[in-house]
């Protein structure tokens, strides 16, 4: 199909520059794309017959991270440090 129909992991490495100009960079546009992206997690993880415990333990996984990521700054002032 066109290049502008495939999905990501479908498009070859020499080809991905003409892909990410093809995609909608506006506030509605990248919205969109994330809506999109939480509706395929949601289908693929959280809304299953018989799901684990995965789709939960990923987005906690990411929570701990991101978590983290915001008090990095804060956690490394606060380390014990041998003075020497």
């Amino acid at each position: 199909g066109p290049l502008s129909e495939r999905p990501l992991m479908e498009v070859r490495l020499g080809e991905l520059h003409a892909w990410i100009s093809t995609r909608d960079f506006s506030p509605q546009g990248l919205l969109g794309a994330v809506q999109k992206a939480w509706s395929s997690y949601c289908a693929k993880y959280i809304h299953v017959r018989q799901g684990g415990p995965a789709g939960i333990s990923m987005l906690l996984a990411g929570y701990c991270l991101l978590s983290y990521g915001w008090n990095y700054q804060h956690l490394k002032q606060h380390r014990w440090r041998k003075y020497h």
